[in-house]
C-alpha cells in the first residue's frame, strides 16, 4: 500500500509560479516510479511529468515542456513539481500518483496504481 498526499497549490497570476508537493508513506518510495497528472473541469485526466525511481529519468507532456520540473527526494519520500511562467490553461486539481509495478517512466494514467486526493492550481488572466 501507498499513501499520498499533495500539497501546495493556490492561486496565481499567469507567468507566476507554484511548486506542488507530494509525500508518500507506506512502501518503500525509492523502489517505484511516480507522476504529475491534473484534471480540467470537465476534461479527462492528463498526463503531466513522469520521474523514474531514480530520479534520472524524467518525461514531460508537450504543453508543459520547459516550463514545469519533476523531481523526487527519496530520502525525504517526497515528490516535486515546480511549475513555472504558469498559463490559465494549467488551472486544475493536479494528482500524484504512484506505479509500483512496472518500472517504466510514467507517460499515462495508464498502469498508475496509487493516487493523491490532489491539490487545487488555478491561474488567472
Amino acid at each position: 500500500q501507498v499513501q499520498l498526499v499533495e500539497s501546495g497549490g493556490g492561486l496565481v497570476q499567469a507567468g507566476g509560479s507554484l511548486r506542488l508537493s507530494c509525500a508518500a508513506s507506506g512502501r518503500t518510495f525509492s523502489n517505484y516510479a511516480m507522476g504529475w497528472f491534473r484534471q480540467a473541469p470537465g476534461k479527462e485526466r492528463e498526463f503531466v511529468a513522469g520521474i523514474s525511481w531514480t530520479g534520472r529519468s524524467t518525461y514531460y507532456a508537450e504543453s508543459v515542456k520547459g516550463r514545469f520540473t519533476i523531481s523526487r527526494d527519496n530520502a525525504k519520500n517526497t515528490l516535486y513539481l515546480q511549475m513555472n511562467s504558469l498559463k490559465p490553461e494549467d488551472t486544475a486539481v493536479y494528482y500524484c500518483a504512484a506505479d509500483t509495478h512496472t518500472g517504466m517512466v510514467p507517460s499515462t494514467t495508464t498502469g498508475m496504481d496509487y493516487w493523491g486526493q490532489g491539490t487545487q492550481v488555478t491561474v488567472s488572466s
